[in-house]
């Protein structure tokens, strides 16, 4: 038999908005994981795609800042598109550091049948594009208050 302890809302589950985007999240995911899969993409996969298709040729650490990601997530994930011949990594003449990454024909190929994605996950989340939109603009500048909150706070 559970017993309940909190008498305090704030420590409810339900009441927590790091819940609520964790598990929307979650929803999402699994929506772009079965409409990814006629790509052969993971969802990180397709927004390092996203990010290529925009503009070809980024550093390895330009795409990390574009999705928030780090090296060590980023690189693994790199070498698999690599592998699936969707990009090739190179070496920076001027500064063998950075690495580039370039589609190939193979990864730019894979852009039209990738315009089909948002409108499946748009029909997925029975919303309007307005709303999402709005939604979108909301969730953006949430995280960009935490990270400047954040920010000010380690410093």
């Amino acid at each position: 038999m559970s017993t309940r302890i909190t008498d305090d809302p704030l420590l409810e589950l339900e009441t927590q908005i790091c819940f609520a985007l964790y598990s929307t999240t979650h929803a999402l995911t699994r929506a772009y994981r079965q409409i990814l899969e006629s790509l052969d993409l993971t969802y990180l996969q397709y927004i390092v795609m996203m990010v290529l298709w925009e503009r070809d040729g980024l550093t390895v650490k330009e795409i990390g800042q574009r999705l928030h990601l780090d090296s060590g997530t980023l690189t693994p994930l790199l070498k698999r598109l690599e592998a699936a011949e969707l990009v090739r990594r190179q070496r920076a003449s001027g500064d063998e550091r950075q690495v580039n990454i370039y589609l190939t024909d193979k990864g730019k190929g894979l852009y039209e049948k990738a315009r089909t994605v948002p409108p499946q996950v748009l029909c997925a989340t029975g919303q309007t594009a307005e709303k999402l939109i709005a939604l979108k603009n909301e969730l953006v500048s949430l995280r960009d208050t935490i990270e400047g909150n954040t920010a000010a706070s380690d410093a």
